[in-house]
């Protein structure tokens, strides 16, 4: 066995892995690790954001886009502490990427040497990042390594994805074994398991005997990449499709069986569809209290007596929220194609009897188009926000990339925004996560250079990390952000005024001792760093805008001033206990019974 330094092995395995970036930032605790990559660099390219949140944003958008994961490199102590918020983001939405962290010399653990924590466990970082990731790895010799990497590598994709971390105390990098790599791939876990012949036959029966069933759709179902499987089934059978925003775009948003998403800012069909349906199969979603009115019944769901069938690679999410009538632990694409093989052995090719179901939802469809479409329609100056929406629309191509970072755009995009491909809207819905559409549209970009990439964000969000414009100008990254201007924390805002009578303080943006908004010159600011920037405040100056940042294909800043006092039609509700909750703006709850 050859003999190799911690370092060149660890570079080794992720050339042998086909990881074609690290996203990272230098410090003391990972030059070691640095100067493997040099050795390297004609395979992996080193991607340095100017914040480690920003390098973990990246990695987990490109698996989002790429469904391949990349890794992370950050040093001991702060550096590794920047990742944390970024990683939880990455496992609420079930997205992998390899971080890979450096801590103190092993000969140093437990002396109290610069950047170790060791008040309660000597080199204590495993212990900080252990609930945000599937497991973390702390190898204390070089030998140790090459397994420590296959597992954490597999991991990080069986099943429900996850990021996983491995700790590198500094010496590892430099120290030499006689160690060997397992050839690229061997080991490879396979997670396309399947449902038992009996329960896809009960499964496929209960949704036939349902006079109103719907399917709900989550980050599962991309994931899988079940999106022809899921098309098939919905269109052969006539079985309307809801969304959570991480399943956008399984079924093109555009097909009449698309309901969008359920819940207080969902679409009216949707959560009419879920108030009325007797039976749902739920493919890879976890029914989470924004896409269930909190559980209220009557708002979004009526589970029981809605029979739930409910299919997720991950047990513990079955039955976590909803009681269900058959849990199945299965791969969604795998499943679908069970239900699909099945429907082909028993002769079925159809459902004869939805035509009422499907006539009442179309029903649901004309009133809420009847309700919203006047409202795109409407000028001046700032903004309309459903403007905003329909100019993203109007320019983008189907195949192009859209990433939202948390706040009240994200909520507008939600209800009204139709994807037509999979992996094409990223969003950070389970840790809502500010600075992920900032940052993580870089990653995006890098994982889909030929495609449209841009981040929805909010002025907020953008402020949080805006050297995100260094490294996309360092690193010829053309990506383009639209920010949604309206001078506040405005989804906060909108509780203080929808549950405290008003009292606002604390969200909104003013210039000292006035009421005058403030907010930076976005554009100004963009061009600081040698961005091209462009304010707008026109509606009808929006549309040109975005075709011209689009077509540029260099980075591109688009500050939009939104107007922040028009708000989201509600369709379901939405409670943080003990707040009382709101009734719909549009709709009616109705309880089955």
């Amino acid at each position: 066995m050859p003999m190799m330094k911690g370092g060149e092995l660890i570079a080794e395995f992720l050339v042998r892995e086909k990881m074609p970036y690290v996203f990272g930032i230098c410090g003391h605790g990972n030059v070691g690790m640095l100067e493997a990559l040099y050795d390297v660099r004609d395979k992996i390219t080193l991607i340095s954001p100017r914040h480690e949140q920003t390098a973990a944003h990246m990695a987990d958008a490109y698996f989002r886009v790429a469904h391949k994961p990349v890794a992370t490199l950050t040093s001991c102590g702060p550096g590794s502490m920047n990742i944390l918020m970024a990683t939880a983001c990455a496992l609420a939405d079930s997205s992998a990427f390899l971080a890979i962290t450096a801590n103190v010399p092993t000969s140093q653990f437990n002396r109290g040497p610069f950047q170790e924590l060791y008040r309660h466990n000597q080199a204590d970082y495993p212990n900080v990042i252990r609930p945000l990731v599937k497991r973390s790895f702390q190898p204390s010799r070089v030998e140790m390594l090459p397994l420590a990497l296959r597992q954490a590598t597999q991991l990080m994709t069986a099943g429900r994805p996850g990021p996983v971390n491995i700790d590198v105390p500094f010496n590892l990098f430099q120290e030499s074994a006689d160690v060997e790599l397992l050839p690229a791939g061997e080991g490879a876990v396979s997670s396309r398991t399947g449902a038992a012949p009996e329960d896809v036959k009960r499964a496929f029966d209960m949704i036939r005997e349902a006079q109103h069933p719907v399917m709900f759709v989550g980050h599962g179902t991309t994931l899988s990449e079940a999106s022809v499987e899921l098309t098939a089934f919905a269109r052969r059978f006539g079985i309307p499709v809801i969304s959570s925003p991480n399943g956008m775009g399984t079924l093109d948003m555009e097909d009449p069986l698309s309901l969008g998403f359920i819940g207080r800012n969902g679409a009216y069909p949707a959560n009419q569809a879920g108030r009325h349906c007797d039976a749902i199969l739920s493919l890879g979603a976890r029914f989470d209290d924004r896409s269930s009115s909190s559980w209220i019944p009557g708002y979004s769901w009526n589970i029981p007596p809605s029979k739930l069938i409910q299919v997720d690679i991950d047990t513990a999410e079955i039955g976590r929220n909803y009681p269900v009538a058959l849990g199945i632990q299965a791969d969604v694409r795998t499943f679908l194609r069970q239900l699909l093989a099945h429907a082909d052995l028993a002769g079925i090719r159809k459902f004869e009897h939805l035509a009422p179901w499907l006539e009442d939802i179309a029903g649901w469809k004309r009133e809420w188009e009847d309700f919203v479409r006047p409202k795109f329609e409407i000028g001046g100056s700032p903004i309309r926000p459903e403007r905003v929406v329909r100019a993203v629309a109007d320019v983008l191509p189907e195949d192009a990339i859209i990433a939202l970072d948390s706040g009240v755009h994200h909520n507008w995009f939600m209800q009204f925004w139709r994807a037509r491909k999979p992996q094409t809207m990223l969003n950070t819905w389970g840790f809502s996560a500010m600075g992920f559409g900032v940052s993580g549209i870089l990653g995006a970009k890098l994982a889909a250079p030929e495609r449209p990439c841009v981040a929805i964000i909010g002025d907020g969000g953008f402020t949080m990390t805006p050297h995100v414009l260094c490294t996309a100008v360092e690193y010829g990254i053309p990506a383009v952000w639209v920010i949604w201007n309206n001078f506040a924390w405005a989804a906060i805002r909108d509780i203080q005024h929808g549950l405290f009578q008003g009292r606002e303080i604390g969200t909104a943006f003013y210039r000292h001792g006035t009421n005058e908004p403030y907010n930076p010159d976005f554009a100004a600011m963009a061009r600081a760093h040698g961005v091209d920037g462009e304010t707008v405040r026109n509606p009808d100056d929006l549309k040109g805008a975005l075709e011209h940042a689009v077509a540029s294909g260099k980075p591109f800043v688009l500050d939009v001033h939104v107007d922040g006092e028009v708000r989201p039609p509600a369709t379901g509700t939405w409670q943080i206990p003990p707040t009382p909750y709101r009734e719909p703006a549009f709709g009616k709850p109705f309880v089955r019974h």
